[in-house]
């Protein structure tokens, strides 16, 4: 079968460590590999997984997963479609786009609503999937259209802004995962050039500031609640202030749990940052699990509050 695989799908490969692809700096190989650069490249994967019966998994940035030491047992897609073009305030981008890219094109050309982007390693598709945001902005504030694959029928399909379901951290291709994201029509702001640029910087500098960028990470570990008993401000007096921005940041719960510095294995819970869980070097998965569950145990002991991984775990 292996044979048919190859001669079906070309340009497949074999074994190839994941970790390489993803931002952790961690996970298992892949028993195939595929860049898809096209929509047709992404057609003809998916019908060949189909034909031999291989599990599928869309690789994007790889700025949101944590994949084990045992890999992928499947077909992995690397969902690499980079095509940009502009038109007007308007911007047709592949899902494979880079989003620190994309930000300073659009600013080149004088096009605000991606700016809090900069510095996310991730892409178009992935942001799309997760509904990324940041300084309280988010993907949704330019999405127009989304295009498809249905991963069942094969079929392209179109999605409207509303269509895509979008909420906290959510969207319609995340809770459904049957949809394939090829690219989207992007709509922007006018606006200066020089402002806009002046803005990413300023973002850019309050990540380098704040965040634990030196070492491998995926970003947020967990989505900021929105939720939290309101007898605990008598304790906690700075949580009105959080709850009326509409959301306590999930670092700071982590931090007051107690567990800003923990270290399980090579994994570590960010002292700069405690949302962030840090690889210092040869982190294992299950590190990075354990300290996820442990921050989830402490935080619903202090606060009572149900923390929620932003992170894809593919074990």
């Amino acid at each position: 079968m292996e044979d048919k695989i190859l001669r079906a799908l070309p340009g497949v490969q074999k074994n190839i460590l994941l970790k390489d692809y993803t931002s952790y700096k961690i996970g298992g190989p892949a028993k195939y590999f595929f860049v898809a650069k096209t929509k047709e490249d992404l057609l003809v994967a998916v019908k060949t997984a189909k034909n031999f019966a291989l599990p599928i998994f869309i690789l994007g940035g790889g700025s949101n997963l944590l994949i084990s030491e045992k890999g992928f047992k499947g077909l992995v897609i690397k969902a690499d479609i980079s095509d940009i073009e502009f038109q007007g305030n308007k911007a047709f981008v592949g899902a494979g786009v880079n989003l620190t890219k994309l930000a300073y094109l659009a600013a080149d050309n004088g096009l605000s609503g991606l700016e809090w982007a900069a510095g996310i390693p991730g892409t178009i598709g992935g942001a799309v999937y997760g509904h990324a945001q940041a300084f309280g902005m988010k993907i949704s504030d330019i999405v127009k259209s989304v295009e498809t694959i249905n991963l069942e029928t094969l079929e392209v399909h179109n999605f409207t802004k509303e269509q895509c379901q979008f909420s906290l951290k959510d969207s319609i291709f995340k809770q459904s995962k049957n949809w394939l994201i090829v690219s989207a029509v992007l709509e922007f702001k006018n606006k200066d050039a020089q402002q806009v640029k002046n803005q990413i910087k300023e973002f850019l500098e309050y990540r380098r500031d704040k965040h634990p960028m030196e070492f491998p990470s995926v970003g947020s570990t967990f989505i900021n609640p929105e939720k939290i008993d309101e007898k605990l401000i008598s304790k906690y007096p700075e949580i009105e202030g959080f709850i009326k921005n509409g959301a306590i940041p999930a670092g700071y719960l982590i931090a007051k749990s107690g567990l800003a510095g923990k270290k399980i294995g090579n994994a570590q819970i960010s002292e700069k940052h405690a949302n962030f869980i840090i690889n210092l070097g040869g982190a294992k998965a299950d590190d990075v699990l354990a300290l996820i569950n442990l921050a989830k145990k402490k935080v619903k002991k202090t606060f009572g509050v149900d923390l929620e991984p932003e992170v894809q775990f593919v074990t």
